[in-house]
């Protein structure tokens, strides 16, 4: 075997190698406790305070305008009726944990019914949010931005004060607009517990 050989199938050895690793990344943990907004999260043990007017089960999503990433207009939520809205609340797009949360929504959210919808939030530019679908390939999935002043954060007590983030969450409405749902991950590094969210919003589809 001469050396231009030996080269070449050491790349090759080396590519596969690489290849395998990279899909034997351990996953980020999946944390199926939950905090109230308004009171705080951890990252990696340091706590973060979450400010705002903390959302509580039963009462109506706050109004505040978002902008949807594809459109460029301005959405409020609270306005919507008649589906099931299923909330994946990111800190931002363009991390490994959020990516893993929003290709699990659209991914596994596939099998959901067609009366629920999924939507991810987070504080990213609308352009940033359309890349990352497009480049994902997750575009069945809506995408809205709290970019602007962060109100859809203070609206809900989600907002991380230093970071001036949002919380790692699962927010889910029902068809009357009632918040029914609330899972705030109490470690920002970790996944929230999307199938219970989704077992929920599934319960929720069947409601009249």
């Amino acid at each position: 075997m001469n050396l231009k050989t030996a080269l070449n199938r050491f790349a090759l050895v080396f590519a596969f190698l690489l290849g395998g690793c990279a899909t034997l990344q351990p996953k980020p943990p999946v944390d199926r406790a939950s905090v109230d907004p308004g009171t705080s999260v951890s990252r990696g043990g340091r706590g973060l305070a979450l400010t705002g007017t903390p959302i509580s089960k039963g009462k109506p999503l706050p109004s505040v305008a978002l902008v949807d990433a594809m459109t460029m207009k301005d959405v409020d939520l609270s306005q919507e009726r008649g589906q099931v809205l299923l909330l994946s609340i990111v800190p931002s797009v363009d991390t490994k944990v959020c990516e893993a949360q929003t290709h699990y929504l659209g991914e596994e959210g596939d099998r959901l019914p067609q009366s629920v919808q999924r939507i991810t939030i987070s504080r990213d530019l609308p352009f940033a949010q359309k890349r990352f679908a497009e480049e994902a390939k997750l575009t069945d999935l809506r995408y809205l931005s709290d970019y602007k002043t962060g109100d859809f954060g203070k609206a809900t007590g989600l907002l991380v004060e230093d970071m001036k983030l949002l919380a790692r969450a699962v927010v889910i409405v029902d068809r009357q607009g009632l918040v029914r749902y609330i899972q705030v991950v109490p470690e920002i590094t970790h996944l929230p517990d999307m199938e219970s969210a989704f077992q929920k919003a599934i319960e929720l589809s069947k409601e009249k």
